[in-house]
């Protein structure tokens, strides 16, 4: 609630300031603009009165793109065309023209700082904050069914890579508020992707926010900007100039994490540059949600307009399981294990499980900006 109050507070304060020196500004007949101090005094200026905030915040979602009620920034995405998949990638196959109409998407991944706000509006409880239903984990002793999430948890020494569950541990406390368990926190972490969401957790905040999840193809579509055969979304080559270009992982995997490109772990949104169309971490530092089900052969037969995914879910790995897609890769991805950074690669995730390296975005349905 802190971080919600504090940037309310924050913004109020600035836009106070804006709002008396544009109150103090108008045109004459001619349409010409001055300033009222020219004509008029300080405290007449002060007594025409402030704009409400309800008017205020109205004004700058109009002048900026800021469209839900998390007032994060947007792009427009203006519809066309792509090439959509991966060769050598199964579950990305085969490759095939899809046309998408224009959207609206968030220009980076959902912070910690924008969560807070929607928890403080509406009290919402995550699926990692909620208590266990003994009837769901049938197998599970009484004593472990406690709330948690998945945590990234290196090994002290190198493992065989077939086994994933070698480097991920169900920590008791792990949710969104406390990212590697009791005794950790958000607190100076404000502005990095808000972890361990469910998929439940991901629509309560779009909906909150008068948005909604992305279509795999609406991601895609916009990772690419308008580059439809790179091997990566920003190019061809892993480290462009020898830069890295995404927060992904380098070292020894799951074992060290050398850092190289500046972060290990979840690096706060921003922090690298924005593709073509101005959206950031479109690869790399958190995985997101999207709202297609999964189905590995989904693409045989998909629909080349506005696709929406199949009706229902099926992962042969784990064939009663509920499973939606995810895209981007995360911090965690490398040239050993889970290289899905490479451009139109998928992800799956069961819908209410959470780790701390997911998250998501949104986008919306608005009308395209006013020329």
């Amino acid at each position: 609630m802190a971080l919600g109050m504090n940037r309310q507070k924050n913004w109020f304060s600035a836009g106070i300031t804006l709002l008396l020196i544009a109150a103090c500004s108008y045109q004459n007949e001619k349409g010409q603009s001055k300033n009222a101090f020219d004509v008029d005094s300080a405290a007449t200026c002060v007594a025409h009165g402030i704009p409400s905030r309800a008017a205020a915040i109205a004004e700058s979602k109009n002048n900026h793109t800021f469209l839900g009620a998390d007032d994060a920034p947007m792009v427009y995405i203006k519809g066309g065309t792509f090439r959509m998949g991966a060769e050598g990638l199964p579950d990305a196959s085969p490759i095939h023209d899809v046309t998408i109409d224009g959207f609206w998407m968030d220009e980076h991944e959902v912070t910690n700082t924008q969560f807070s706000r929607f928890v403080a509006a509406t009290g919402y409880q995550t699926v990692a904050e909620r208590p266990l239903d003994p009837k769901d984990f049938p197998d599970v002793p009484l004593d472990a069914l406690q709330p948690g999430s998945a945590v990234f948890t290196p090994p002290n020494q190198a493992v065989g890579l077939s086994n994933h569950l070698q480097w991920w541990r169900y920590v008791v406390g792990a949710s969104w508020r406390s990212p590697e368990g009791a005794g950790s926190s958000i607190v100076g972490r404000e502005n990095e992707p808000v972890v361990h969401i469910a998929y439940e957790d991901a629509l309560a905040f779009a909906k909150w926010a008068g948005k909604r999840l992305p279509t795999e193809a609406e991601w895609e579509y916009a990772a690419r900007s308008g580059q439809s055969d790179t091997k990566y979304y920003w190019g061809n080559e892993l480290k462009p100039s020898g830069r890295w270009a995404a927060n992904v992982y380098q070292g020894n995997f799951p074992v060290k994490d050398a850092g190289e490109d500046g972060y290990k772990g979840a690096a706060p949104v921003k922090s690298f540059a924005p593709n073509a169309f101005g959206l950031y971490d479109m690869d790399g530092n958190v995985w997101e949600w999207c709202s297609d089900y999964y189905r590995p052969d989904y693409y045989k037969d998909s629909a080349t307009k506005n696709p929406t995914g199949p009706s229902d879910s099926y992962d042969p790995m784990e064939p009663n399981v509920v499973k939606r897609v995810q895209r981007g890769g995360s911090f965690l991805c490398n040239e050993q294990y889970c290289e899905r950074y490479i451009a139109g690669s998928r992800g799956k995730g069961e819908v209410s499980s959470g780790s701390n390296n997911l998250g998501f975005r949104c986008v919306s349905d608005e009308p395209p900006p006013k020329k």
